[in-house]
């Protein structure tokens, strides 16, 4: 069975989503993140993936409150990411309650820390953002390509230890426009160990259902939540089997 983690995007400590990681389409919603992460709780979830946008875009983490918040008032396991560029930030967000930590651009502008922050935590603690546009790793809260190729990049990193992938097809995101089957398929195929997370254009139950039937480890979903065309109940239950 699939594994679901429902999401929380923050902006100035709010609940927010992006489409296509564009800052410029930013829908808020009501409810603090704390707030929405205790309904999370209440339903039944146990994991909860936190992104620091103004963090991404800052390039070092900037809502460190709201994770404290979220960790304190809730036991959710805490995936979180966004600006964490530095050996300071990472430290930060463990300290203040992350379980685990999702590195993006680091591990594409300078992996020998990413690497070290691997060997130093553990691969279990850590999540490698691969974030992906037009077949090239994005970066900076999506905001650059980079020059690397996703597969050449999982290759890497996948043969360092990492474990736990998270991936994002940008142009899927925040769109609930279904999500990228084919290109997780892909990975899958080259990477079976892995732990795959699929992120983006997520829109109703059966594009779950069909992530599952397709093998892929992990899903986390947004947007579909905050627009109501997933009942977190009716998720739940599914899970539940």
């Amino acid at each position: 069975m699939i594994e679901l983690i429902p999401a929380i995007d923050i902006m100035n400590g709010k609940c927010v989503r992006l489409t296509k990681g564009d800052y410029g389409q930013k829908t808020e919603y009501n409810g603090s993140p704390a707030d929405m992460a205790r309904r999370f709780e209440r339903t039944g979830f146990k994991r909860l993936h936190m992104v620091d946008l103004d963090g991404a875009r800052a390039k070092h983490i900037v809502n460190i409150d709201t994770l404290k918040d979220v960790t304190a008032s809730t036991a959710l396991t805490v995936d979180f990411g966004g600006g964490i560029k530095s050996d300071s930030d990472i430290e930060q967000a463990f300290a203040n309650g992350a379980a685990m930590a999702t590195i993006g651009s680091v591990s594409v502008t300078d992996p020998e820390r990413c690497l070290a922050w691997i060997e130093r935590y553990g691969a279990d603690r850590i999540i490698l953002g691969a974030d992906v546009r037009n077949g090239k790793v994005a970066i900076n809260g999506w905001q650059d390509d980079s020059q690397n190729d996703l597969l050449p990049f999982l290759d890497f990193y996948a043969a360092h230890g990492v474990k736990n992938v998270l991936c994002t097809d940008v142009s899927k995101d925040g769109t609930l426009s279904g999500p990228a089957i084919g290109l997780y398929r892909q990975i899958m195929q080259a990477h079976p160990t892995l732990h795959l997370i699929a992120s983006g254009g997520v829109s109703s139950m059966e594009d779950i259902r069909e992530l599952d039937r397709a093998g892929i480890p992990a899903v986390v979903f947004g947007k579909a939540i905050y627009e109501g065309k997933i009942d977190l109940e009716e998720l739940w239950d599914w899970q539940k089997g």
